[in-house]
């Protein structure tokens, strides 16, 4: 092992805790019942939370071989994701593909890191494309997830979104990506939105439930703060920014506070809950700023795929580019990095 794989892999240990062989999370959150008291009269100082979101990325830096840890961390906790109109079986078994080998070759042998076995952390997918997905994964441990409940606008009848999740469930996901139905945040009917989560997360089973917020729908940082609690108090093992669907998706602002909401949820009942940002994230420094972001706010523990995803399809060929350069010490083009 060369001196400087030796540095890569302590590099490498900002994310040291792994996922069970079985692809399953690590953790559970068993929710709790409906309090009101932990967000009611929480508020949230926006233009504190934009300059910490800002000045947070500018202030930590990393270069050389440490960047290169960061973004092969970053492909650990990537949720490799196709949810377009066109996809199809093939489309999607090309995509695991990607997920079990993301690196080209050289890559790997110029990083020194062919025994890690480095793969996505999982592939997100549409319910009907959940079997074809299983299939491609067969063996590989990489869990594949399915967003569920009439996404990305959530607006069909509770007994529908069920009969989905449940779906999803039977197909082979091991993890279920619901979104919430917004009007219940924008009213502050918070009993509504509790007991919907709390009926998703029945019909998951044991599927591990993301709980998206499509944080660009819900006006104010309050309403992410309150959204992001009721939906942990339910019983949501992974709270999430968005669907990628709406017109303002993941941003450092709002991560953050609902980074602050995650942090205040576990010192207050011991529960442990993961994060997932999803949509418009699509470069390498995306994937640093937003582990940074979790550096600094829960720790090194939260940089591992039990705890941490990212929701992107774009920014795994922009990682593998990056890198290339690294090893390298050129650019190559676009093209050569194609996703899937």
């Amino acid at each position: 092992m060369t001196a400087e794989t030796v540095e890569l892999a302590h590099a490498l240990g900002v994310g040291a805790a792994e996922r069970p062989a079985d692809g399953s999370n690590a953790h559970r959150n068993p929710g709790t019942p409906l309090m009101l008291e932990m967000f009611a009269a929480h508020a949230v100082n926006r233009s504190a939370a934009e300059r910490r979101a800002a000045t947070l990325v500018l202030r930590r830096s990393v270069k050389k071989i440490w960047q290169a840890g960061w973004l092969v961390n970053a492909i650990r906790c990537i949720d490799l994701t196709t949810l377009a109109g066109d996809d199809t079986a093939d489309r999607v078994t090309r995509l695991c593909a990607k997920a079990r080998r993301p690196l080209a070759r050289h890559i790997v042998e110029g990083l020194g890191i062919a025994e890690m076995n480095l793969t996505t952390g999982a592939v997100c997918v549409y319910p009907t494309m959940v079997a074809a997905a299983v299939r491609a994964l067969s063996g590989s441990g990489i869990p594949v997830a399915s967003v569920a409940t009439g996404f990305p606008a959530g607006l069909m009848p509770l007994p529908l979104r069920l009969a989905e999740i449940r779906y999803a469930v039977d197909q082979g996901a091991a993890e279920i990506d619901i979104v919430i139905t917004r009007e219940h945040v924008l009213n502050g009917n918070w009993s509504a939105l509790y007991d919907e989560v709390c009926a998703m997360r029945e019909a998951c089973g044991p599927a591990h439930m993301k709980a998206i917020l499509a944080t660009g729908d819900l006006e104010t940082l309050r309403n992410v703060y309150a959204a992001s609690m009721v939906a942990m108090q339910a019983g949501a093992d992974f709270i999430k920014t968005s669907t990628g669907k709406e017109g303002i998706n993941a941003t450092l602002p709002v991560s953050l506070v609902m980074l602050r909401a995650l942090r205040d949820y576990g010192d207050l009942t011991g529960h442990v809950v993961g994060f997932k940002p999803a949509g418009g994230m699509r470069t390498a420094k995306d994937a640093l700023n937003w582990q940074v972001l979790m550096k600094e706010e829960l720790g090194n523990d939260w940089l591992s795929p039990h705890l941490f995803r990212l929701g992107a399809s774009s920014m795994l060929a922009d990682i593998e580019r990056q890198l290339d350069h690294h090893v390298t010490g050129r650019y190559a083009a676009s093209s050569r990095h194609a996703l899937a």
